[in-house]
């Protein structure tokens, strides 16, 4: 399983921020080889996570040249070039 965490800077409100993920959701919902997305407000102001679970890297790669993909900086007024950590899961606490 691979992991990757999607970390940014946003111009909207919590409270919008968590609008745009309720009516997102059903879309990523229907992601093929995404097994859990979990949607993060960090301590830091205005800084959102996206952490994505996935069944392999194939997936990943798919869907990161989705048209999905490409509308989440727009959707999130997305400030600066979000940080970006891909990693392989190689042991989990609970299945």
């Amino acid at each position: 399983m691979i992991i990757a965490t999607v970390t940014f800077e946003s111009e909207l409100t919590e409270q919008e921020a968590f609008q745009i993920a309720e009516e997102r959701l059903p879309m990523f919902k229907k992601i093929p080889g995404l097994l859990q997305k979990y949607y993060v407000k960090t301590a830091q102001p205005n800084f959102y996570s996206g952490v994505y679970i996935w069944d392999s890297m194939e997936s990943l790669k798919t869907f990161r040249e989705s048209e999905l993909a490409k509308t989440i900086p727009a959707a999130y007024r997305v400030k600066g070039a979000p940080n970006v950590v891909v990693g392989e899961i190689f042991t989990v606490l609970r299945d």
